[in-house]
């Protein structure tokens, strides 16, 4: 059977790009930063993150050429290693629409030593799509992948495309299939997918893309979270997940700490979800001291208060960030 990604957190990390301040900036597109990709992969590798998501959405990986993701993906293993970390897990991120494609990045992914890819549900035609026409983007990915993969439900992303628990059952069949991130917040799906009977949870596991619902995935049997605030916030993400799956002689402090825990959490995501990767951006750099706060690609821009602003309609907001926390103010 094909290895299945040990449980645990997982974070979806951002490309790095150089700074504004640097010699090779170009506004257009800016040659992502190995340095500062390497400093931030090993700092959450020593914080408890049980492994790294390279190329995902959080990860800009649409505005990438294949080359620069497999120079990131090979920069990202040879530091990992370096720093004693080898073997460490590193699942590759796809975004492609066509199963060539898909495959073709799936196997350079490998030849950089990755050794899980997570595929992104194709959305293009959502329209049209049927869940029998995923099943079979999947299988055949699957069957010419050279690594395990994951499925990828990211509604958001995917032109709203549904995939729905059932489709989760009849995929987790495939040797090479080796589990699913769900990034929605439809509990009952996540349920429906990690408390499934008709899937061999030992061989596929379900992590939801959400920290803000850790706790509730973790008693539905959900194997943790592949999440973006763990990349400034690893310690208390994964302190979390720590409480949420002890299910033996917990004590009411215990009990009480998971559920602050989850609230915080969950607060602090609310935040990050309006902003999406730019705010996951702007706040590893200045809470962590990792990258620029405003480092991304075209067509993003302007950092986190703008986005928050065109998420907001138009309400006047201000942000502080702070050493330890993170506060928004909405007037």
């Amino acid at each position: 059977m094909a290895p299945v990604p040990p449980a645990g957190i997982y974070v979806p990390v951002p490309t790095f790009f150089q700074s504004k301040k640097s010699a090779s900036y170009n506004a257009i597109a800016s040659p992502y930063d190995a340095e500062t990709q390497a400093a931030h992969s090993i700092y959450l590798a020593k914080a408890g993150i049980k492994g790294l998501v390279v190329l995902g959405s959080t990860g800009e990986a649409i505005h990438l050429t294949n080359q620069e993701r497999s120079e990131i993906l090979s920069s990202v293993r040879k530091a990992l290693d370096g720093a004693g970390f080898k073997d460490y897990p590193i699942i590759a991120g796809t975004a492609t629409q066509n199963v060539g494609e898909t495959v073709s990045q799936l196997t350079s992914a490998k030849e950089a030593g990755a050794q899980w890819g997570l595929c992104l549900v194709p959305g293009f035609f959502a329209g049209a799509s049927t869940q029998e026409g995923i099943i079979q983007w999947f299988t055949a990915v699957a069957d010419k992948s050279p690594i395990p993969i994951l499925i990828y439900h990211y509604p958001g992303v995917s032109n709203n495309v549904k995939v729905v628990p059932s489709t989760f059952a009849t995929l987790s069949q495939h040797p090479n299939i080796v589990g699913c991130k769900l990034s929605h917040g439809d509990m009952s799906y996540h349920a429906q997918v990690a408390s499934s009977p008709h899937i061999d949870h030992a061989q596929f596991q379900t992590f939801s893309g959400l920290g803000q619902q850790l706790l509730p995935v973790v008693a539905v049997g959900g194997a943790g979270a592949i999440d973006g605030c763990a990349g400034f916030f690893p310690k208390t993400v994964t302190a979390l997940y720590a409480l949420s799956v002890k299910t033996t002689g917990v004590t009411e402090d215990e009990v009480r700490r998971r559920r602050e825990l989850q609230y915080k959490v969950s607060r602090m995501e609310e935040l990050i979800v309006q902003t999406g990767t730019v705010g996951i951006k702007e706040a590893i750099s200045r809470l962590r001291g990792f990258g620029d706060p405003d480092g991304t690609r075209l067509p993003l821009v302007g950092g986190c208060r703008a986005a928050m602003r065109r998420g907001l309609s138009g309400r006047s907001v201000s942000m502080r960030w702070r050493r330890r926390r993170t506060v928004c103010e909405i007037t």
